[in-house]
């Protein structure tokens, strides 16, 4: 059995200086592409179910295959609940099986969030399950700010935005946490502007506190500032966007390739996208593992 904590997924990236890929697992195909590429680079990986991914399956209904598929794997698997963003989420993880969970209060006060995550570290490692939180505000959008127009974001001081180190410190001792997603400019979703990246930024959080950092928004990025931040003190890369936008793009090349008349199975459908995503994400986990 493979299943297990974030915090020994991260032991050996810790220790040697590379970083776990984080993957989102919101169906079978996408579940499969993961695993299986990481038994083929042969490294350790974190399954990420995302509570915004609901919609699209429940995690009581994903949660048994997710553990199936990590508990048979040839690697180490952790099983991680992405942006909970309350305590019952996190519990329900929990119980249902998952070996870590990410607390994501970033959006009330410093105060609320501390005393948020650090009832959930204190429930989850009752438990054996370890913890993430995050600490800053990782842009959401095609221009990487949450409401922010095009024109206000190139006036607007981002950086105010942004974790900060003596901020950071105090957090992690009053909350405990096993490992902190950090804002040093990227963004969730596909960038329209080039981001501006603060990579020294994660050097100064790391001369503050010693522990492994998250980098989450990273698809889009140069392999160059991937590593560059990786050897700068990122140990978890969270990864989604880029492999959503490969497994579609596949199946639409195979579409475009069907003849006026010629017959398409469903059931070729889903191999196609796991396959592409599944080359995907071993490229991935090369350029996370300084491989590539």
């Amino acid at each position: 059995m493979m299943l297990v904590s974030m915090n020994e997924v991260l032991r050996e990236p810790c220790e040697k200086g590379y970083a776990v890929g984080a993957f989102n697992a919101y169906n079978l195909e996408a579940l499969q592409a993961i695993i299986e590429a990481a038994e083929e680079t042969g490294k350790g990986v974190i399954i990420n179910y995302a509570e915004v991914h609901a919609p699209l399956i429940p995690i009581e209904e994903i949660a048994p295959l997710m553990i199936h598929y990590a508990e048979k794997a040839s690697v180490p698997v952790c099983l991680n609940l992405d942006h909970g963003t309350t305590v019952e989420s996190c519990m329900q993880a929990m119980r249902l099986g998952f070996t870590s969970v990410m607390i994501d209060c970033s959006a009330l006060s410093y105060e609320e969030n501390v005393e948020t995550t650090a009832l959930v570290t204190r429930l989850a490692h009752s438990v054996g399950v370890s913890v993430e939180a995050e600490l800053g505000h990782v842009f959401t959008s095609d221009i990487g700010m949450e409401g922010v127009e095009e024109d206000d974001a190139e006036q607007m001081d981002v950086s105010s935005m942004y974790t900060d180190p003596d901020t950071a410190k105090d957090f992690v001792e009053k909350t405990g946490v096993d490992a902190l997603a950090i804002c040093f400019g990227t963004a969730h979703g596909i960038y329209k502007t080039k981001p501006v990246l603060d990579l020294d930024r994660i050097t100064e959080i790391r001369e503050k506190i010693d522990m492994p950092f998250v980098m989450h928004g990273g698809s889009g990025l140069s392999k160059e500032e991937f590593q560059t931040a990786i050897r700068n003190g990122i140990r978890k890369v969270n990864y989604y966007t880029y492999m959503a936008l490969t497994g579609g793009k596949a199946v639409k090349d195979a579409m475009d390739q069907v003849k006026e008349g010629e017959s398409v199975f469903f059931h070729d459908i889903p191999k196609i996208a796991r396959e592409a995503m599944k080359k995907d994400v071993v490229e991935a986990i090369r350029i996370f593992s300084l491989e590539a």
